[in-house]
């Protein structure tokens, strides 16, 4: 059984659009909880600690930090439990660990870990200990030599159809206009925005009102992309409609438009929660797979936000949008990525299982 699986790890909470120095601090917290390593010293400059919350700190979005720090926390827990000293790990050990690393199921079993579970856990330990090495408190990283397995570049969660896309999107504009309540807008804005834009879900639970901006006669939104670099994309009509209409009511609540451009909202009943707080990726995820589900998709229960990315990828590709420019709007480093979608779009649309029901079809009576 893995490490992560005999007792608490360590976890990584940090709200979103926290200052420099909040982050920092946080960071600095959560790193202190971390078995296995010595106790950090305030004096010295290039402790591990110290430099275990600037490799977080750098160049790393909020779900990747998150992500990374769990990796980390599970291969010290390991070393922790079996008295290995980290730094002085080699290969070996890292193999013995791998050979561990397990998942738990929806349903409480505990089963091995996916490939690319496997494949991101090990790049977040070698990632950690290329900086340690960089900084010179490392004298290798163990990870290097480490056979990675091969992932599958196909994603287990489903792209929607174009007339199933334009079923949720009608869905949660129609409720947004019956109800009239800030929420409902504001939901009906997320979901235009995602499904038109193919934006992260990280991008767009980071993105503030005063990202909004104008270019050339279109009206844009300027996000933060995957290693922290800046970009924008401009918003289409409906995407604006819904946005513009949630915005003004917000407007006429709060007064002021400041801070991350989609909210929770206050809660009717009770004080203490007054909204304003930025919405998580856990609220995304809920929110597509309620409207989902009340919309009457049949891939209701396995909708991620990341569905938004394939649908539009698949989209854009099944109509004639050269792929280099799916690739620059997703903002894939890697064309092949893009190429992923576009495979698992053929195998489903072109698969020669239909040819074969329908030559077997002429023969058969009716």
């Amino acid at each position: 059984m893995s490490g992560d699986l005999i007792r608490q790890l360590p976890k990584l909470v940090i709200p979103a659009s926290v200052e420099p120095a909040m982050l920092r601090a946080m960071l600095a917290q959560a790193v202190a909880s971390l078995p296995a390593l010595p106790p950090a010293d305030p004096a010295e400059r290039y402790g591990i600690r110290a430099l275990t919350v600037l490799w977080l700190e750098a160049d790393k979005t909020e779900h990747t930090r998150r992500a990374y720090f769990a990796d980390v926390a599970a291969w010290l827990d390991w070393c922790d439990r079996t008295g290995l000293d980290p730094l002085a790990a080699r290969r070996a050990d890292v193999d013995g660990w791998k050979a561990t690393i397990t998942v738990v199921g929806k349903d409480g079993s505990v089963r091995p870990a996916s490939s690319s579970t496997v494949a991101r856990r090990l790049a977040a330990v070698s990632s950690w200990y290329q900086y340690l090495e960089d900084n010179e408190v490392a004298d290798r990283n163990p990870v290097s030599a480490v056979k990675r397995p091969k992932v599958d570049r196909q994603s287990p969660f489903p792209a929607l159809g174009e007339a199933e896309t334009a079923t949720l999107l009608d869905h949660v504009a129609r409720r947004a206009a019956r109800l009239g309540t800030e929420a409902a807008h504001r939901d009906s804005a997320l979901l235009s925005l995602m499904f038109h834009t193919g934006l992260r879900v990280s991008g767009v639970t980071a993105a503030q009102v005063d990202d909004l901006g104008h270019d050339r006669g279109h009206r844009i939104l300027w996000y933060t992309k995957k290693g922290q670099t800046r970009d924008f994309v401009p918003l289409a009509p409906p995407v604006l409609a819904a946005l513009d209409a949630y915005l003004a009511l917000r407007a006429e609540r709060a007064g002021t438009m400041t801070g991350p451009l989609l909210v929770t909202t206050p809660h009717p009943h009770d004080p203490a929660r007054p909204g304003g707080r930025p919405l998580t990726q856990r609220d995304v995820w809920l929110a597509m797979r309620r409207y989902a589900r009340d919309a009457g998709l049949a891939a209701a229960d396995s909708i991620t936000p990341h569905t938004s990315r394939r649908t539009v990828a698949t989209t854009l590709l099944a109509n004639g949008v050269p792929i280099e420019k799916v690739q620059d709007l997703l903002s894939h480093n890697d064309i092949r990525v893009t190429r992923g979608y576009d495979a698992a779009r053929h195998k489903l649309d072109s698969s020669p299982v239909y040819t074969l029901a329908s030559v077997i079809s002429r023969h058969q009576p009716e």
